[in-house]
């Protein structure tokens, strides 16, 4: 019997860790970083190792098994995975389950590795006697090695010479793990030579001084959009990669990794590091593959969406986190982490430099630059002397269009296809039209689950939720009066894209948004098209905005920004600014200048007003004096407490008994107790929800009031659920 005890962080909804006997015939397989199953009530789950030493094994139950074998993450990463849930008040057995990829997260072995034969030759120095043989015996002796495909390939039915080489003791055959490359097929970008700006050259000296001073080291980039941060980020990372560590970029979007990771490539093409990309597009074997080359250390770059943070490297030296500001590096749902704040928890934890790069930083980030908590460091300009673009806002309450185009874009847009150059348009709604309007009687067909309205989808002659995916077929007559006068109201990009075919019919468009890139590699098809010319006009929603280098753009159409403006959260006008800002700066990045047109009804906004100056710090200097009035971030700190259950009263009932709890110790720690009240979507997916906001002026009262939570949170009826939303970025 041994005496050694596993700490096991079970992926189940627990508060802590659980502690569990190793049998004596697993005791060299139970190491740190191990996916085992154990015993938990009444049946069992799946855990990870936490820790193991020796102890007191009485009354403790067994590990029944160890799964899979080799560790899926080192054992510097267990603090990292502690504090990050402990931070976002989440289960540590959940927080790794969420962490990592299918296949590695849970008990079955759906996923496995895919194994080739492989062909060597033997030691015997002898001449086979066909003609045949010998060729096959000279190609794997002058190669070393090849695949059973790869034979097959070259040498096309040579299946009985190889049979007859193994038997004679002429080669020899090998099983051997074969990765699944996500881009395999993707062309490197030429990698020319960039003559540095001298902002670039300050920026890249100030990273290298405080790499070679080691340890944590926080940097905000603040470049304004194609002044070249992605050139310094490769010069950085060179460095680190010099000094024997690793390196991992986060970059907001799916759709940008292919023109980063052929960037990339490019540059480490002589085989100085070796490159994986992780994010939740890639197959589950894709991803499979490249956590397990991660966590065996034969990665030097990793490459990836918010759930990269995760990635199980053992010599991080530097962490760049793209596009800093996007609000899509939180998680949503079930585990809430911000991967931008997790990157700086991290680094901090393991010594490594975080570079947070954008140009348009989160007024929180620039923030704390401005206070001296950050390094700063600026990139004023664009590479090569190029202008940022002219931006004019198009006042609609002068100039109504007819349909969705004003007249000055559409005699723009024309303009620009005759001179053979691109255009984008931005208008952040899917869809045709967001909503079905019965004319005769007002009546708005609604989700039945959700507090919202079904947009309408014409190609597919349906109506969808886009919050539950529920459908329906648009009916013929009003379910209020039975009249016939049902008309699609406003618009969305497959609306604008068929309004653009009537405008250009000669012209090639495309759209790019949730709709037309679900597909495994339709972004990259997409970005491939735009990159090669091969498309005249771009539609999408606000992921075209985020960090794609077109230098064929030289028009940028924005299309309803007051959408943006508009917006129930304190966030609106630093959303709003932040997109319209980005979506300018994909125009004019080539040798062509770029032109912007916003459409709006509100051109005396402050935000709009510094979008058209490229004004970032005007903007910021209004937008913080606002948010300090109000005590709102980064002048306070925000937890939402969401309630959620199918019987609102029951719903509200358990919100309000939670805030009158929190009420006194709040109270006496200096916290706000906002609610509870309805959510601005108060029904969602079937469920009624409502909100209690905890507001404080510092972080450590707000976190010892959460201490209680656990306790509430059980004493909540069975039927009510309660999500923890620690620095909430939608209020939604």
């Amino acid at each position: 019997m041994s005496d050694l005890v596993a700490t096991v962080a079970v992926a189940a909804p627990l508060d802590k860790a659980l502690s569990y006997l190793v049998p004596a015939s697993l005791a060299g397989a139970v190491l740190v970083g191990v996916r085992v199953r154990v015993p938990l009530g009444r049946r069992t789950a799946v855990g990870y190792i936490l820790e193991v030493s020796q102890g007191e094994p009485a009354g403790l139950k067994p590990v029944i098994e160890v799964l899979g074998g080799e560790p899926i993450f080192p054992p510097a990463m267990v603090g990292f995975f502690r504090r990050a849930a402990d931070y976002y008040q989440f289960p540590l057995g959940e927080v790794i389950r969420t962490a990592l990829p299918a296949g590695l997260s849970g008990g079955s072995d759906s996923v496995k590795a895919l194994a080739e034969r492989v062909y060597r030759p033997s030691e015997d120095v002898g001449t086979p006697r066909g003609p045949r043989q010998r060729e096959l015996l000279e190609h794997l002796r002058r190669v070393a090695s090849a695949s059973r495909s790869g034979l097959l390939s070259l040498f096309p039915g040579c299946q009985g010479s190889l049979k007859s080489l193994m038997e004679q003791g002429f080669v020899l055959e090998t099983q051997e793990e074969r990765l699944r490359d996500p881009f395999a097929d993707l062309l490197p970008e030429m990698d020319t030579s960039v003559e540095m700006t001298s902002p670039q050259a300050q920026a890249i000296s100030a990273i290298g001084n405080a790499l070679q001073r080691g340890g944590f080291h926080s940097l905000l980039l603040h470049g304004v959009t194609g002044s070249g941060k992605t050139e310094v980020y490769l010069r950085s990372i060179e460095t680190v990669l010099q000094s024997g560590r690793q390196a991992l970029v986060l970059v907001p979007e799916i759709a940008l990794t292919p023109q980063l990771v052929s960037r990339f490539r490019s540059r480490f093409a002589d085989g100085r590091a070796s490159l994986a990309v992780l994010h939740s597009g890639l197959s589950a074997g894709e991803r499979f593959d490249a956590w397990r080359s991660v966590a065996r250390g034969d990665v030097d770059i990793v490459i990836g969406a918010r759930s990269a943070v995760f990635a199980p490297l053992e010599r991080l030296g530097m962490v760049i986190v793209d596009e800093e500001h996007e609000s899509s590096y939180k998680q949503g749902d079930g585990f809430r982490y911000h991967a931008r704040d997790l990157a700086l928890m991290r680094g901090q934890m393991e010594g490594a430099l975080v570079l947070l790069g954008s140009a348009t930083p989160a007024l929180t980030t620039y923030h704390r630059a401005m206070e001296g908590r950050i390094d700063y460091l600026v990139l004023p300009a664009r590479v090569m002397g190029r202008a940022l673009p002219a931006v004019e806002l198009i006042d609609l309450t002068q100039n109504r269009p007819e349909g969705t185009l004003a007249q000055s874009l559409k005699d723009a847009l024309l303009a620009n296809l005759e001179r053979g150059e691109q255009s984008l348009l931005l208008l952040n709604r899917r869809g045709f039209a967001p909503y079905l309007l019965c004319a005769d009687c007002g009546t708005v067909l609604r989700c039945p689950h959700c507090d919202i309205t079904l947009t309408f989808y014409l190609s597919q002659r349906e109506l969808r939720c886009n919050y539950c995916d529920f459908h329906q077929q648009p009916p013929d007559q009003c379910p209020s009066c039975q009249g016939a006068n049902i008309l699609p109201e406003g618009a969305g990009t497959e609306r604008l894209e068929q309004e653009l075919q009537e405008l250009l019919p000669t012209a090639r468009i495309a759209r790019m948004d949730r709709d037309t890139t679900g597909r495994k590699g339709a972004h990259q098809s997409l970005v491939s098209a735009m990159e090669g010319r091969a498309i005249d006009v771009l539609v999408g929603t606000q992921m075209v905005a985020k960090g794609l280098d077109f230098p064929g753009v030289t028009l940028v159409g924005v299309v309803q920004a007051d959408n943006l403006l508009n917006l129930p959260d304190f966030r609106a006008a630093e959303r709003a600014f932040t997109l319209l800002t980005q979506v300018a700066g994909r125009a004019g990045r080539g040798e062509l200048p770029g032109r912007v047109f916003v459409q709006t009804y509100a051109p005396e906004h402050f935000a709009l007003a510094c979008c058209v100056r490229h004004d970032y710090e005007g903007f910021a200097q209004e937008e913080l004096r606002l948010r300090q009035e109000l005590g709102y971030p980064p002048f306070g700190f925000l937890v939402n407490c969401v309630f959620s259950g199918a019987v609102r009263e029951q719903v509200e009932a358990a919100a309000a008994g939670l805030a009158e709890e929190l009420l006194e110790p709040a109270v006496k720690l200096g916290v706000e107790v906002l609610g509870p009240a309805p959510c601005p979507l108060a029904r969602l997916r079937g469920k009624s929800r409502y909100q209690v906001l905890l507001k404080s002026p510092s972080r450590p009262p707000l976190r010892h009031l959460l201490t209680r939570l656990p306790l509430l949170r059980r004493a909540l009826p069975g039927k009510v659920a309660l999500t923890v939303d620690v620095d909430p970025m939608d209020m939604l």
